[in-house]
């Protein structure tokens, strides 16, 4: 009778357990947050400087954190060319970027990648005809520096994208190199690959990392 008491109370207890772990994740076991590096995403461009405004060619790459691969859909995040990033929300700002059919946009932190430790929701912009594109282009002005004596392109130290997902989660991403292998050869004909470091929160409305 002893036995049957204590195994009717052991799995009350282990009942009342999960269903306080379920109630602190809102009814649902949270995903793990995921880290990765991505290396050598070619994102080629070409210039043709007999046009005035030189005429930008090339394909836009499209990124997916939630896959942590290029993709070619719609259910990209983030996509490269050149120096330029576009987010998967707001408009083109261009006949050749891709269409916006996502809810992306973009801000920048400052700081190490392990010191931002969760999201301003309020300081998201998105791509758009009146105001540019939320990852500002230019030398200084978003994610790197363009030296002018050596033409070398360089991430800017302690700048972290944090990046609202085509779908509504997020991500943070610390910039590494432009140069394939990460080192500029000596006629930077091995720029335009980005690597970079990024942290993916999977869990719809988590805003921590």
């Amino acid at each position: 009778m002893k036995t049957l008491k204590f195994l009717a109370l052991a799995i009350v207890l282990i009942g009342f357990s999960s269903c306080s772990s379920d109630d602190d994740n809102g009814g649902q076991q949270l995903l793990d947050v995921e880290a990765e590096t991505i290396s050598n995403i070619q994102a080629t461009q070409t210039a043709d400087y007999s046009t005035n405004p030189p005429t930008i060619t090339g394909d836009y790459i499209k990124f997916s954190f939630e896959t942590g691969t290029t993709v070619t859909g719609d259910n990209w995040d983030i996509a490269f060319r050149g120096t330029t990033i576009l987010v998967n929300g707001g408009e083109a700002t261009a006949d050749d970027q891709p269409v916006r059919m996502g809810n992306a946009g973009a801000y920048f932190a400052t700081g190490a990648l392990s010191e931002v430790a969760s999201v301003d929701t309020t300081l998201f912009t998105q791509d758009s005809e009146a105001n540019g594109l939320a990852i500002t282009t230019g030398s200084g002005n978003g994610w790197y520096n363009y030296d002018p004596t050596t033409h070398i392109i360089s991430p800017i130290a302690g700048k972290v994208l944090v990046v609202r997902t085509n779908d509504g989660k997020y991500a943070k991403v610390e910039i590494l190199s432009y140069y394939e292998n990460g080192e500029p050869n000596a006629d930077l004909s091995n720029s335009q690959y980005y690597s970079f470091n990024y942290v993916y929160q999977p869990n719809e409305g988590e805003i921590t990392f």
